[in-house]
């Protein structure tokens, strides 16, 4: 086939690809298809197509191919920026793979038989999963000691003073991040607000043992972050319904010199495939929400215990 017949061809197929990845975001299937399917269809596309002479320079086909794409989803505002630079270290190591393994199937006829059998394959697997995957529930624990006793660290769990604007970087891009926190009430049935950044986390307290352990349900649950786009604020599916918290606790251990142990564990689930790669991420932002709190916790206990 000469060059001109594999370049429309290519056109043909990557507008096909184009297409199916934009329906399938719109619906807000965030899965295996999107995210590890396509990325190595459009490198192994991009090798098929150019014909590189070398691994080396069908890597780098592959690696542009998802590069391109990404940055046309950011252009006409489909996704933001954080989103897109997160999904970089998984997507873009799978456009080069499917790179290489598109050059190794022109050179062997028999390695081009398995390739497109798995090519048939695969997209319908693939979609299965994602629209009958149940997320599971994650559980983030953080611990930190304080200079003061349980009941003066306690005070402060129940009513958390304005913190302070975030310095980290991932905050101020967009990331979901708390500002205060109060109490409506005491004791179990008492409502507990922790207004983040994109909104209030509403949670519904079942087990108070002052000044030992808090426990709550997460009954309300805002956007996981702002999206950074040219175009102003924009609203994907995966912001809404996307990243849940299901509930979340405070315990108190009193440590020797009239010090405390302040364990924080939350409980959330995520709805993105492949789900352990994403919980990297979200078990990272998760930790860092709880030492925010906990950093503000602890500077306001240990001032009043002084």
């Amino acid at each position: 086939m000469n060059p001109v017949a594999r370049g429309a061809i290519g056109l043909l197929v990557l507008a096909v690809l184009l297409m199916s990845g934009l329906a399938l975001l719109h619906a807000g299937f965030y899965g295996y298809t999107v995210f590890v399917i396509h990325p190595w269809l459009l490198g192994g596309l991009a090798s098929w197509v150019f014909r590189p002479s070398s691994r080396k320079e069908a890597a780098w086909y592959g690696f542009l191919a998802v590069a391109i794409v990404a940055g046309f989803l950011f252009v006409i505002g489909y996704e933001g920026f954080i989103c897109i630079l997160l999904s970089m270290p998984l997507t873009l190591p799978l456009g080069v793979l499917g790179a290489c393994q598109m050059r190794r199937s022109i050179a062997s006829p028999a390695a081009a038989r398995g390739g497109l059998a798995m090519l048939l394959l695969l997209p319908p697997a693939s979609l299965t999963f994602d629209t009958h995957a149940q997320p599971p529930v994650y559980q983030v624990h953080t611990a930190i000691a304080i200079a003061a006793p349980p009941e003066q660290v306690w005070k402060h769990i129940v009513h958390l003073s304005t913190l302070p604007e975030p310095s980290e970087w991932y905050f101020r891009a967009g990331m979901a991040y708390p500002t205060q926190a109060h109490i409506e009430g005491a004791g179990p049935g008492a409502t507990r607000f922790c207004e983040f950044s994109t909104g209030p986390v509403v949670e519904s307290i079942d087990v108070w043992d002052a000044p030992r352990l808090m426990h709550f349900r997460v009954t309300e649950t805002p956007a996981a972050m702002r999206e950074w786009s040219p175009y102003g604020e924009i609203s994907t599916k995966h912001l809404h319904g996307y990243f849940i918290s299901r509930a979340g606790e405070f315990r108190l251990t009193p440590l020797p010199g009239n010090r405390t142990l302040l364990e924080g564990t939350s409980w959330y689930q995520h709805g993105l495939w492949p789900a352990q790669y994403w919980r990297w991420w979200s078990d990272a932002l998760v930790h860092r929400i709880h030492l925010r709190v906990f950093q503000q916790i602890k500077t306001l206990a240990e001032a009043g215990a002084q």
